[in-house]
């Protein structure tokens, strides 16, 4: 008969056989607070077959001298396990304080944030931390508490990209029983006792009562769990069928846009049910605004963190924030040969005009004053379009070629020293440099 040490292990091995097999052999990047959970991941993934593991420690300065203590304590077992220790130091309160997020959320995204720095840096493949199924119990009751959707209800994933947990099939009592059999020591927070938290009161005073009412609660949520998941494919599935319809994406101008049909969106039982799904992938939480925008007028809008959600006649049209400064000018200097940065041009002495494709012109280099700048457009600015005689403003240019908001604050221009216009990138030259007969010095400008 097993030990349950050796039940344990024949447990997790077929566990990961069964479910993670893709672990074999890698790099993987263990997440580790020193307390019983992570400690008790580590010691078992230091006796599997991978390529190399090592330990990310965060300190989140919440516990004064005692996360200290948690810092040394992995930096003693990475030593004694022969892995290398990563360890990072967050002011915890300052970040939460100036992003207006609770102190758990705050530590959250400052850990998983560092985690894939790591990843970027040292090519782990894969982050393994040790949320278990008393966890998963717990957020299910926390989001239930606060209200949620499908999804929020179908517990911790798994796997979700390179985020691995590998211990949800497992309980805290069973974790601690394998640790305390195998000698294994970890550190206690004495915050976890404190019920000022939402899941420390769930944990504390809501699962006990629930165990009193099922013994088996774990076993039982497990199920629902699975039969929610499953659910949620179903969505999944029927979601990915309306994208193919209602959605297409725009690549005519610098930035990549999402584009969601109005009318067809409209022929749905409930808009806004599938706005939801087509758009939380894009941080936006002001769900009614959202729907408003569909009987809005063009040029309405609404914003996440990180996206825009624009009306445009018969589109809501998503597009990242830009991280450009709205005024910011970018130079090309007389014998710069390209520029990637906000945009990618080449240029190129010529002997002749070829091409006439829209991202191309030609230029007659000594009409030209160095150096030359890339900057969006602003009120004021003009132009000689070629083909046309005089000049024209480019808020009227814009306005007659019938050019979205979007579509307007995503152009840039290609101006002189002198600021005067070059090229409307991809749409019209201006005539004051175009090549002509008297031409000695031909630029080509390509935009790709």
């Amino acid at each position: 008969m097993f030990t349950f040490e050796a039940e344990m292990h024949q447990k997790f091995k077929k566990h990961i056989a069964d479910n993670f097999p893709f672990l074999e052999g890698k790099k993987l990047l263990i997440a580790i607070s020193g307390g019983l959970d992570s400690v008790v991941l580590t010691h078992i993934f230091s006796t599997l077959n991978v390529a190399e593991a090592s330990l990310a420690h965060c300190n989140f300065q919440l516990r004064g001298n005692e996360s200290d203590l948690d810092e040394q304590f992995v930096v003693n077992l990475g030593e004694k396990l022969n892995l290398k220790v990563y360890q990072t130091t967050f002011n915890t309160k300052k970040y939460s304080k100036e992003n207006k997020l609770s102190t758990q959320i705050a530590a959250r995204e400052l850990r998983y944030n560092w985690f894939q720095k790591l990843v970027k840096k040292h090519s782990f493949d894969f982050v393994l931390t040790a949320h278990h199924a008393d966890d998963n119990l717990e957020t299910f009751l926390i989001n239930l508490t606060r209200g949620t959707g499908l999804e929020g209800l179908t517990g911790i994933p798994a796997i979700n990209k390179n985020i691995v947990r590998p211990l949800l099939v497992f309980s805290r009592e069973e974790i601690k029983q394998f640790a305390t059999e195998n000698n294994i020591n970890w550190r206690e927070d004495a915050s976890n006792a404190e019920t000022k938290y939402v899941r420390n009161k769930i944990r504390h005073e809501v699962i006990p009562k629930l165990k009193e009412l099922n013994p088996n609660l774990l076993n039982s949520f497990e199920k629902t769990s699975l039969f929610l998941q499953e659910s949620q494919q179903i969505i999944d599935d029927s979601i990915e069928d309306i994208k193919a319809k209602v959605v297409s994406k725009d690549f005519s101008t610098a930035l990549e846009v999402t584009k969601i049909d109005i009318e067809k969106i409209q022929q749905l039982s409930n808009p806004k049910v599938y706005l939801y799904q087509l758009l939380k992938a894009y941080n936006f939480t002001e769900w009614n605004d959202v729907e408003n925008l569909l009987s809005a007028q063009s040029g309405k809008q609404v914003f996440s963190k990180t996206h825009r959600l624009l009306k445009n006649r018969d589109f809501l049209l998503v597009t990242e924030i830009s991280s450009f400064e709205e005024n910011q000018v970018f130079y090309i200097e007389e014998n710069q040969t390209k520029i990637t940065n906000p945009i990618q041009l080449k240029l190129e002495k010529v002997s002749e005009k070829v091409d006439t494709k829209n991202n191309v012109i030609f230029v007659d280099k000594d009409l030209l004053k160095f150096p030359l700048t890339v900057r969006k457009w602003q009120n004021g600015d003009y132009l000689y379009p070629s083909g046309m005689n005089g000049k024209k403003k480019l808020s009227k240019y814009f306005k007659d070629e019938k050019l979205s908001l979007l579509e307007k604050e995503n152009t840039w221009l290609l101006c002189s020293s002198d600021n005067k216009i070059i090229w409307v990138l991809n749409k019209r030259q201006d005539n004051r440099f175009l090549v002509t007969t008297n031409t000695q010095n031909i630029i080509k400008i390509t935009h790709k």
